[in-house]
């Protein structure tokens, strides 16, 4: 969440006074802050960055150092970063008392709440693996991540433990939960109300100050974090990184910040502890890497304050904005739509606003020129990544954007990207094929999958899944999804997964899912179904079923029923493009 220190002018006519070569030679340069270097890492010669944060722990410990600065604000609750790092080393002492081991899971099933960032350093400090689960799913997806990671602890908040109230004997390797938020009446022999040890996020100032840091601290290659991404089979797959993964995230966004100000040929701004603090509105997931990596790695070291919401609504985000001075703002593209066009927008102060930035799903063009016209001393910002690059891997800002609105822009120095063909080939600028990329971001494989793994992970690059096409630059143009995913608001939905749910149903004999265009959300899901002869299934009765067993934001919005078996090619695979023309 670094962000330049004040609104940059417009753009000159000479842009680019610096092109995008030079640029990263200038400032990766030798004795530079954004140095790099070579090392082997799991046998694959690797570039990293040389002055950045190569754990989580040196990124609690740069975060403590800000002190009294507010870090998180939430509804009531304000918390320090002094606050937060002393209710975090209280509860990391405590997963150590109860035998966490280095290794060892540690699921964090909650919404964004000041408790969030607690649970995730303090399962780091103590040598644990994170393992953020979607707040949005059902008990039975809870409950398979759960027995999936074999997670020993688990870190959730009263609404997710209502999901998994009944399904707590189901999960064996399961030694003990923390929660949240719940009243008191509250108990069960594997539960500890979270407030109990480390009270109310306003009373975390009031903890010792001197509880001391979890020795030995964590190494950059040990396992940190498995993070669950949908897979064509159906079942999510655990995605497991690194400490160093998740932490080059950290200078990735610093490094594209600032090389809007190199590519104008001016010398970038240096932050310092009298910069004025950046606000950002924290509308991501922080179970998704993009809230996670993207967002509070990079704004934690640089002393952001983060605006909490319990649920994203248009009208209050702008309340917040105005309230709390709010420099930057997004999300996915569907949040930096509605900033747009809300009728309220106009009711608030939106002046402070420096950048507006997204990423985790498509992004029409035009949104850019748009931001421009309506927030016309902020920058847009996007990019490209994917739990399996541990989020950022390209990022696009400033002009670079707004000359290349169809772009997810260029690699970040650090990493390289290539497209391929069917046989592996590497292609010439221009030429489509499949996205590769390499990095210390990408994550050691997935867990437990070694067929998965070696499929998708060779020889240190990572197989995306998008069809894509570099320019002569190296500007990155995503064309298409090879993977049969919808990309809802941010959210991925794996198709399988979903005809998994409606083939379930007794009446169903044929089905498949495939993208309905929405105007903000980007996709949304639209399911084509063949019923058994004679069947007196509805459209509702299907959306219902598939509600009782997935997320709401899989759900398909309409259900078109059909007599006939769905079209297929030779091969036996259902003709996509023809379904979604029943869409239009």
């Amino acid at each position: 969440m670094p962000e330049p220190s004040n609104p940059p002018a417009a753009a000159e006519a000479s842009w680019p006074a610096v092109s995008l070569a030079q640029a990263h030679a200038l400032m990766t340069a030798p004795g530079s802050p954004f140095e790099m270097e070579t090392l082997t890492i799991r046998g694959i010669e690797t570039r990293v960055w040389k002055n950045g944060p190569k754990t989580f722990a040196e990124i609690f410990l740069a975060a403590r150092a800000w002190g009294e600065r507010t870090f998180v604000v939430f509804e009531d609750d304000r918390v320090s970063y002094e606050a937060f790092a002393r209710a975090t080393l209280v509860l990391a002492q405590d997963l150590l008392a109860r035998g966490l081991e280095k290794g060892d899971r540690v699921a964090i099933a909650m919404r964004n709440l000041p408790e969030w960032p607690v649970a995730y350093f303090a399962t780091l400090l103590a040598g644990g693996v994170a393992t953020p689960l979607n707040a949005w799913w059902t008990g039975p997806e809870l409950e398979f991540a759960l027995t999936d990671s074999a997670a020993r602890f688990a870190i959730l908040d009263v609404e997710r433990l209502g999901r998994l109230a009944d399904r707590l004997p189901n999960l064996p390797d399961l030694q003990h939960a923390y929660v949240t938020r719940a009243p008191e009446s509250v108990a069960h022999p594997k539960l500890t109300r979270l407030e109990t040890l480390i009270g109310v996020p306003n009373d975390w100032s009031s903890l010792p100050a001197d509880t001391p840091l979890p020795s030995p601290l964590p190494e950059p290659e040990d396992d940190a974090t498995l993070f669950y991404t949908s897979g064509t089979t159906g079942k999510p797959k655990g995605a497991l990184g690194t400490h160093r993964n998740g932490a080059s995230n950290v200078m990735a966004q610093a490094f594209s910040l600032a090389r809007m100000y190199v590519r104008r040929g001016e010398t970038p701004p240096t932050p310092g502890p009298d910069t004025p603090q950046k606000r950002g509105l924290l509308t991501v997931p922080l179970f998704h890497v993009t809230g996670c990596f993207a967002a509070m790695g990079p704004g934690i070291v640089s002393g952001a304050r983060f605006v909490m919401m319990r649920r994203w609504d248009p009208e209050q985000a702008f309340a917040l904005i105005e309230r709390e001075g709010v420099t930057q703002a997004g999300g996915v593209p569907t949040v930096a739509w509605q900033l747009l066009e809300h009728p309220a927008r106009e009711n608030y102060d939106l002046s402070t606003l420096e950048t507006v930035s997204y990423g985790g799903a498509p992004a029409a063009p035009e949104l850019v020129r748009r931001l421009r016209q309506v927030f016309p001393h902020a920058r847009p910002g996007s990019g490209w990544g994917m739990t399996e690059t541990s989020a950022t891997f390209t990022h696009h800002f400033g002009e670079d954007y707004e000359a290349r609105p169809d772009s997810c822009g260029p690699a970040v120095p650090v990493c390289e990207m290539k497209v391929v063909d069917a046989e592996g080939r590497t292609l010439s600028p221009g030429e489509i094929g499949e996205l590769m990329g390499k990095g210390p971001n990408v994550v050691k494989g997935y867990w437990n999958r070694p067929e998965a793994t070696a499929e998708t992970f060779v020889e240190g690059w990572v197989r995306t899944g998008d069809l894509a096409r570099l320019d002569e630059e190296g500007f990155c143009y995503i064309v298409d999804r090879a993977k049969d995913m919808i990309i809802r608001g941010g959210e991925n939905i794996y198709c399988a997964e979903v005809e998994a749910a409606l083939h379930e149903h007794p009446d169903v004999l044929d089905s498949a899912l495939v993208p309905i265009p929405h105007p903000s959300l980007g996709e949304e899901p639209g399911a084509v179904v063949t019923l058994k002869p004679g069947s007196m299934t509805s459209e509702q009765d299907l959306r219902d079923h598939v509600a009782a067993r997935l997320a709401a934001f899989k759900v398909p919005v309409r259900v078109i029923l059909r007599d006939e078996l769905l079209p297929r090619n030779a091969n036996g695979k259902i003709i996509k493009p023809e379904l979604k023309a029943l869409f239009v």
